[in-house]
Parts: C-alpha cells; structure tokens; sequence
C-alpha cells in the first residue's frame, strides 16, 4: 500500500502509511468487552432495513483520518434501503454479499465485543449505488449490526453499535484486504433514527430531527471521470479540504448551530437549503466539490437559480440531491438543457431502519 502525505501548512507535513490487513485483524472493541452480556440467542431471522444517506458536510476534516473516526458532519436519511437478513448459528459465519470482507471484519469485532462463541448466517443487499455519496458501505454495516445484535437479545445500545461501525470502519483494497476509511458517523446515525442529523467529533450525535416530510428527493448524478474512492479520496480529504477546513470550520460550525439547527426546528426547508449553498462554497465542502471540476457548481447554481428549495452535493459526490415540491416531469425540463438525468426518484425517511422477524 503508498505512503500519503497530509499537508495542512507550511509547517504541518504527515506521512502516513495506508496499511491494508486481512479481515479479523486490528479489531476495536473500544473496552466494550470488558462488561459480561446476557446473550439470548434467538430462533429465526431478523431482517434489518436500513436507509441510505445524503451526507450533506463534514464539519472539519482536521479532526478525522482513516484510522480516527469523528470530524463531525450533517446529513439526512432516505427512502433509499439497504438490506440484513441475520439468523445464528452454531460455529461457522455463512456471508452473502458482494463486498464479504467488510462484513466479515465487523461480524468478528461484534462477536469479539459480545463474547459470542457461534456463529451467524448473513444476507446483505446495498442499494447498488457505489461511490457516488450515497454510503452504500455504513448503511449496510449498520444493517448488519443491528440485525447481530437483535439475534443475540440486544446486549448492546444503538450508541455503542455506532461507535464500534465507526471505529471499524474498512474499505476493500486493490489487494484483496481491507483498510481503515473515513467516517463522520453521519451515516449509522440518520440510518438509525431517520430524519436530518448533526453530528459533533468523535461520533457524538448532537441533534436529529425530522426533515422535509412532504418534500420530493431527486439524486442526479453528472457525469465525472474523477473516482470519488481510494487513493484519490484520500488526496483530497487529506490535503486541499484539511487545509481550506483551518479557515472556514469556525463559520461553518456557526452556520450549523445558529442558523441550519433553528430553521430544522422550524421546518424551513428553503432556509436550510440556503444555509447549504452557503456551506457548498466553504472549506472543505469546496475542495470536495472542485474535486469534479467546477461544472459541478454550474449544475447546481443553474438548480438553485430555478428555484429549487435545496440543492447540495452528497459526500465527496458526484451525487446532487435536490429536496423540492416540484414533481418528476417538472424537474426533467429543467434537467434537460444541463444534459442531466434523475437517477432517483425517493423522499426523505424519518423513521429510520425497520426491524422485523422471520421464525
């Protein structure tokens, strides 16, 4: 694996060496292991599921790396489902899904952090939407956890099952291991509960609340030959969106308390889709945008210019979610001279992930 740098000023200049390890290695129970649980294995299947996200903002990118979670971040749940079908079983894990080694590596913290002996038979199926901001990866870990943690009784909180998807968060590798990755947190928690979510540093969930209950979702995803995942992404969190984040979190976490939180209480939406154009043009929101080159910005402002309520690129993008009163076909002529398409029609989920039982 390279070695990355990460230059945060003249005089802040990090090596750091992106490590690769096979699953079931470098696991972080975080001392949640150390207390005894009464587990209560449970006959059948659970079904976990869980909606996708917009991740909208990280609030500054000094404050996380692939191997430190946190940075804080808002973002908002939609109808747009990840799936879990968890039963146990008496020793060996059965894993089906595409990207097994992600699964496998927390099935084994899970299990580590429980003291669970057996084993456990998984399903999981992502919305097929992959590194285009949507969080394929948290959604369904977080799927995958709480369906474990129902099949065994529950031993541990959602907050704790948080912390641990954080602290464990891996991407696949060229190599065919896996690697630490960024996490905000914002994922798992609007997974969880649903609605709109701001989070602070070290996955510390600060508010949540419902959003844009009667309000159409639309994702457009422009065309882009820039790659959004890997060495690439590491580039620009670690370096250009670190840097402009110095200057600029001091306003945005401002913007996030005194202006974005209010107008979520007084279900504004065209406030708070005020406050995130605002927040498209500052620190590493920026670098995140440019990363697709500057036409990104033109898609949007011409959006915001035919006044659509709340127009803002999801994570490191190329997804633009569009929150609106419009309709598909109207929305379409708009799209149409850009030369851009709906990829999804969906509406906000503020109910966030759905538990049922199969005996």
């Amino acid at each position: 694996m390279p070695t990355m740098k990460i230059r945060g000023g003249d005089l802040d200049l990090v090596e750091y060496e992106f490590n690769s390890f096979p699953p079931g290695q470098n696991l972080k129970t975080l001392g949640y292991e150390k207390e005894k649980y009464l587990l209560k294995p449970v006959k059948g299947k659970i079904i976990v599921k869980a909606p996708a996200r917009i991740h909208l903002s990280v609030l500054d990118m000094n404050r996380f790396a692939p191997d430190h979670p946190g940075g804080g971040g808002i973002g908002f749940a939609i109808q747009c489902y990840c799936t879990a079908e968890v039963e146990c079983t008496k020793k060996d894990n059965e894993i089906d899904y595409s990207r097994f080694s992600i699964v496998e590596n927390f099935v084994e913290v899970f299990k580590k952090t429980v003291g669970y002996p057996g084993g456990f038979k998984i399903k999981a199926t992502d919305h097929q939407h992959k590194h285009v901001g949507l969080g394929s990866t948290s959604t369904v870990m977080i799927a995958v956890a709480t369906a474990m943690n129902e099949a065994l009784g529950k031993p541990l909180t959602n907050n704790q099952l948080r912390k641990l998807i954080g602290h464990n968060y891996v991407e696949e590798t060229a190599d065919g291991n896996i690697a630490f990755g960024f996490e905000t947190g914002v994922g798992p928690a609007v997974s969880l509960y649903g609605g709109m979510a701001v989070l602070g540093d070290e996955l510390t969930l600060v508010y949540h609340h419902s959003f844009a209950a009667e309000k159409n979702v639309y994702v457009v995803i422009p065309p882009t030959g820039i790659s959004s995942a890997g060495t690439q992404e590491f580039d620009l969190l670690m370096n250009k969106a670190r840097t402009l984040d110095y200057r600029d979190r001091e306003l945005k976490a401002y913007l996030f308390l005194m202006d974005l939180i209010p107008a979520l209480e007084q279900e504004d939406v065209k406030k708070a889709g005020d406050i995130i154009w605002e927040i498209e043009f500052r620190g590493s929101k920026r670098a995140e945008v440019e990363h697709h080159s500057f036409e990104i910005y033109h898609y949007m402002s011409k959006l915001r210019e035919a006044k659509l309520e709340f127009v803002g690129m999801s994570s490191v993008g190329p997804s633009i979610a569009v929150v609106t009163n419009l309709d598909k076909k109207r929305l379409e002529k708009i799209l149409k001279p850009l030369g851009l398409t709906i990829a999804i029609v969906t509406k906000v989920d503020n109910k966030g992930l759905k538990i049922s039982r199969e005996k």
